[in-house]
């Protein structure tokens, strides 16, 4: 088996911010959450976008995000506020972003602006750490487009899914007050949403990106949060966007690999130490290649999050 593998910081959870309350990015910052991203978008009022932006910068530049993936989500590229939280919060605090989260993508061109901007802004600054893009799949439009836009640029590592948007663009019912994943049973029969978070995952995995799955908007609701995250998990989501730091501790749980998970993935990995041999019988069962990588997979995130 492979010694311990350096890989990046997990995306099990990741928490949506108001942009222009700062004690808020406090508290996110001393939870237990993988990614925090600050928002400019929907949380904020249109006439505190402005001073959005500034919090944001001040957040940026005043706290500690080193232990945790740090971003921000601009506002749609429709609008007349995007162009502006792009330079404003990257020109005074391009060096503390990891990842731009770029809301409603409907086309690969949606990316490519984003990045060539990126592309000034970093030469510009001096700036030789790549921030990152997440794209957010939202709309039907965004869906029938999902594989082109995932292949779209080398700044791109994430996708996410955006289930109000999604609902609204394609006219479904609106079955709770949120809109977020809540009462789907009453109105569908199984998953409502499988077909465009498998068509997203798909896309993402094809391009080695991560995969989230979209918040559950009930944040009082346990049970209904456990069971949103591990259908998400089971179809291949690496994460779960979360509202609330109550949601932060379940989720983080549900894409945690359990003691059986690891115990899999090491009786795998040891058996398969030789790779050039392909298939290894392990119990009396044939593992693959692809397995071995699933395996692979499963075991260094273990390692990361000292759980091996």
């Amino acid at each position: 088996m492979k010694d311990k593998t350096i890989i990046d910081k997990p995306y099990r959870s990741m928490i949506s911010v108001p942009g222009h309350k700062g004690k808020m990015h406090v508290r996110a910052l001393a939870s237990k959450v993988d990614v925090i991203m600050l928002d400019l978008e929907d949380s904020v009022p249109a006439d505190q976008k402005e001073a959005a932006r500034k919090t944001v910068v001040d957040s940026l530049l005043s706290l500690d995000f080193n232990v945790k993936r740090v971003g921000f989500r601009i506002n749609s590229l429709d609008t007349p506020f995007a162009y502006k939280d792009l330079i404003h919060v990257l020109e005074a605090a391009c060096d503390h972003i990891d990842t731009i989260v770029v809301p409603k993508v409907n086309h690969e061109r949606d990316i490519h602006f984003v990045s060539r901007l990126l592309d000034g802004v970093e030469m510009a600054l001096g700036q030789k750490r790549q921030i990152r893009i997440q794209a957010c799949i939202e709309t039907a439009q965004g869906l029938s487009r999902v594989r082109e836009i995932a292949q779209a640029d080398s700044r791109l590592s994430s996708l996410s899914f955006g289930i109000a948007d999604y609902q609204a663009s394609i006219g479904a019912g609106l079955v709770s007050l949120s809109g977020h994943g809540e009462n789907e049973e009453q109105v569908y029969p199984g998953h409502r949403w499988h077909f465009p978070i498998s068509r997203m995952v798909m896309a993402a995995k094809a391009n080695e990106l991560v995969a989230l799955d979209a918040p559950y908007g009930n944040f009082k609701d346990a049970e209904g949060l456990k069971k949103s995250a591990d259908l998400g998990k089971a179809l291949g989501c690496d994460g779960k966007w979360v509202i609330h730091p109550d949601q932060i501790d379940t989720v983080n749980e549900v894409f945690t690999p359990s003691e059986e998970e690891i115990q899999r993935a090491r009786q795998i990995l040891e058996a398969s130490d030789d790779r050039s041999r392909g298939a290894v019988n392990v119990d009396g069962r044939m593992v693959d290649l692809a397995t071995i990588r699933i395996a692979q997979r499963v075991w260094d995130q273990a390692v990361f999050l000292g759980r091996n």
